[in-house]
């Protein structure tokens, strides 16, 4: 179980922030009160930590915008800091849509605990026995991978985003010439398995979004429907979530969203910043095309832990920690963290293209927690995992005393195609992200 009291900048549970300016909303019918800096008060009150971490995360990271919902016992709260976009000071909604990346991954586990649950599979099921001869050669043997060591990242198979060529197209310097390209799920195991397996994975897990690719081709053999018409009609749909839906091919994000800004990943202070909202998101698929939105993620999780979508054999083993040896643990599609004041914590970061993301609860479903950030630098991964110390912990960030706040950033100038914006910033085109670069 990872403590954050030792920070870390894994973008596992502990991804990092990107922001810009400031404009916390206190709660979403307020969204343009005026600041009061760190008071608390009427719906507000016990959230002015959350508040203060999200201001910390435009004005220390310099970062585009933020948006966080949470949902407690006291009802529902949702705040923001920041803008969706520099350009023209449009600022983040409770009703913005967003790349919600490696949180797909907590919709594809679940699919496969139900079918589990209805005796269509086992977890202990071989990928052989469901896809003959996709995992083989190279030191590779699908006869000894399980449907389990998939979702909980035991499987030892390489992460297919490490390969250099789709890295680079991807979420590299690439981006912005291949950013409509298509990638077939067999196409990015094949690139996997050019890199040798990771030795004893079970006692050192290795994060893979080739596991949840495979996963998603596995819920389409034993169901005849691919994974995101699955999760629409299992999970979706009967939980209402009216925000969230897979793109499929389709590189547009459903309005309202904000700008997603990047820095492709380049990490020198005066990187590019580019327009990455659109985006064809078939290079992550079953590991991470998910769009949601804040309320949505918090119905589902609470929904989720609640036992309201598994029976409780399989919500054990959702559940069953694999400690990575190092910071994190990893559930089938989750993963925990402790805090520094010792509450516990579940749930799932997510990691695109101009997009950070984090789904975190208690395990007694009670207290929820998702936010996003319209930008994918990550300078300080304190100040990510902040949010979740200071909404869960009530702690405030070290530095929050020293914020002042800017009536109105400068637009980001941002690089790409698209139309002028003000002060001569090219406005280009958006995407999403969060995760383990995914």
């Amino acid at each position: 179980m990872k403590r954050w009291a030792a920070r870390t900048t894994s973008l596992a549970m502990v991804t990092s922030a990107l922001i810009g300016a400031a404009a916390v909303a206190p709660s979403a019918h307020a969204a343009d009160r005026p600041d009061r800096g760190h008071e608390a008060s009427g719906a507000d009150r016990g959230h002015a930590a959350t508040r203060a971490a999200l201001r910390a995360l435009v004005e220390k990271g310099e970062l585009p915008g933020v948006a966080a919902k949470v949902r407690d016992g006291k009802g529902s709260w949702f705040g923001t800091a920041g803008y969706a976009d520099t350009g023209t000071g449009r600022k983040r909604t409770a009703a913005d849509h967003f790349r919600g990346a490696s949180i797909t991954k907590t919709f594809v586990a679940t699919v496969l605990l139900q079918l589990e649950a209805e005796g269509r599979l086992s977890l202990d099921d071989t990928v052989e026995a469901w896809l003959p001869g996709l995992v083989r050669g190279n030191g590779y043997d699908g006869n000894k991978i399980t449907l389990r060591q998939l979702l909980n990242h035991t499987s030892g198979i390489a992460n297919y985003t490490e390969d250099p060529v789709i890295s680079h197209n991807s979420a590299g310097l690439g981006f912005l010439e291949h950013r409509y390209d298509t990638y077939a799920p067999e196409e990015l195991v094949a690139a996997a398995l050019k890199q040798p397996p990771h030795p004893a994975p079970e006692k050192s897990p290795l994060y893979s979004n080739t596991n949840f690719v495979i996963a998603g081709m596995v819920i389409e053999k034993a169901t005849g429907r691919g994974y995101a018409q699955e999760a629409t009609r299992r999970i979706i749909k009967p939980l209402k979530l009216r925000r969230t839906s897979f793109p499929g091919t389709a590189p547009h994000l459903p309005k309202p969203h904000p700008v997603g800004y990047s820095r492709l990943h380049e990490k020198a202070p005066d990187a590019a910043i580019v327009d990455a909202t659109e985006q064809n998101m078939t290079w992550l698929g079953a590991a991470g095309d998910v769009i949601s939105a804040t309320d949505d993620l918090n119905r589902f999780q609470r929904a989720l832990i609640r036992g309201e979508l598994l029976p409780k054999a399989q919500m054990k083993e959702m559940l069953h920690e694999v400690p990575d040896g190092k910071f994190n643990g990893y559930g089938l599609g989750v993963e925990f963290a402790e805090l520094s004041c010792g509450v516990k914590v579940v749930g799932k970061s997510g990691r695109a293209n101009g997009s950070l993301s984090a789904m975190v609860g208690t395990p007694d479903g009670k207290h929820q927690l998702t936010f996003n950030i319209n930008g994918d630098w990550l300078r300080d991964g304190d100040m990510y995992t902040d949010v979740v110390e200071a909404e869960f912990c009530g702690k405030y960030p070290p530095s929050a005393a020293r914020y002042r706040p800017r009536d109105r950033p400068a637009p980001f100038r941002h690089h790409g195609t698209g139309r002028a914006g003000p002060q001569g910033a090219a406005r280009v085109r958006t995407s999403g992200l969060l995760g383990r670069i995914p």
